[in-house]
Order: C-alpha cells, then sequence, then structure tokens
C-alpha cells in the first residue's frame, strides 16, 4: 500500500491496517490517531512529526524508522521492533513497550513517563536525557545503553540488566 492511499483510506475513516506493507512510507507530520497498525511492515518509514496518539502498533516491524518528534503517548507498540529507529523527542508517555526490540534506538529526551517497557530490549540504546519518570523497566536489558541525564524517578528497575551502561547524571530517587 502506498502512503497517499492509506492517507485517503483514514480519511475516509478506516482505521484498522493490519499487516500493511508500508516500508519506506513517507507519513511524516501525518494525523493518524488511533490507527491499527498490528503486524504492519512499516521499516524505514518517515513518521517523524506524526501523530500516533492512541495507536496500536503491536508486533509491527518499524526497524529504522523516524519517529522523531512523533506523538505516540498512549499508544501499544508491545513486541514491535524497533531496532535502530529514530524516536528523538517523541512523546511516548504511557505508551507499552512491554518485549519490544529497541536495541540501537535513539530515544534522546524522548518522554516515556509512565510508560510499560517490561521485558524490552534496550541494548546500546540511547536514552541521553528521556524522561523515564513513573515507567516500569521490570527485567528490561539496559546493556550499554546511554542513561545520562534521564530522569528515572519512581522507576520500576526490578531485575533490570544496566550492565555496561552509563548512567552519569542520571536522575535516580533518593531511596534507590
Amino acid at each position: 500500500m502506498k502512503a497517499d492511499q492509506l492517507l485517503k483510506n483514514y480519511a475516509a475513516g478506516v482505521r484498522d491496517f493490519t499487516g500493511v506493507n508500508l516500508s519506506e512510507a513517507n507519513l511524516r507530520e501525518a494525523n493518524l490517531s488511533g490507527i491499527i497498525l498490528d503486524k504492519a511492515i512499516l521499516d524505514g518509514a518517515n513518521l517523524s512529526h506524526a501523530n500516533l496518539a492512541q495507536a496500536s502498533l503491536i508486533e509491527a516491524d518499524l526497524n529504522g524508522a523516524d519517529l522523531s518528534n512523533a506523538d505516540l503517548s498512549g499508544s501499544n507498540l508491545s513486541k514491535a521492533i524497533l531496532d535502530g529507529a529514530i524516536l528523538d523527542g517523541a512523546a511516548m508517555e504511557g505508551a507499552n513497550l512491554s518485549q519490544a526490540d529497541l536495541t540501537v534506538a535513539k530515544l534522546i529526551e524522548t518522554n516515556l513517563s509512565e510508560a510499560d517497557l517490561q521485558e524490552a530490549n534496550l541494548m546500546a540504546a540511547n536514552l541521553d536525557g528521556a524522561d523515564l519518570s513513573g515507567a516500569d523497566l521490570t527485567v528490561a536489558d539496559l546493556s550499554q545503553a546511554n542513561l545520562a541525564q534521564a530522569d528515572l524517578n519512581q522507576t520500576n528497575l526490578s531485575g533490570a540488566n544496566f550492565d555496561g551502561a552509563n548512567i552519569e547524571g542520571t536522575i535516580l530517587d533518593e531511596n534507590v
């Protein structure tokens, strides 16, 4: 499916695009709030500045996608593949990223407050200045990740792996 066809169908009220192939699609600044893109292929897609609030992207392939400054608040990205994705400045508060693959993803100054990152793979991810306050990182893999200046206040870190992670300047609760 082409990006313009998806936008036309979305404007006509269609919301379910499960399994669609939108590799390399340009959806920059698109308003796709509430869209269902479960198991969709969006590798290399440009979704920067897009509105994907409350979207469902369960098991979606967003390998290398550009989601910088996108609104993904309240979205479900559980088991999504975001390997190498660019999420700098994205609004992802309350998003479900449980079991998502965010290996080497860029999440600089991303708002992940209250996000569910249980069992997420954030190996070598760049979370410099990210807001993870109130997030759930239970059993998440943050090995080799850059967490410099990240806010981890009120964050559940039970069983999380921080081997080799950069935590310089990280903001933590006093009781941690």
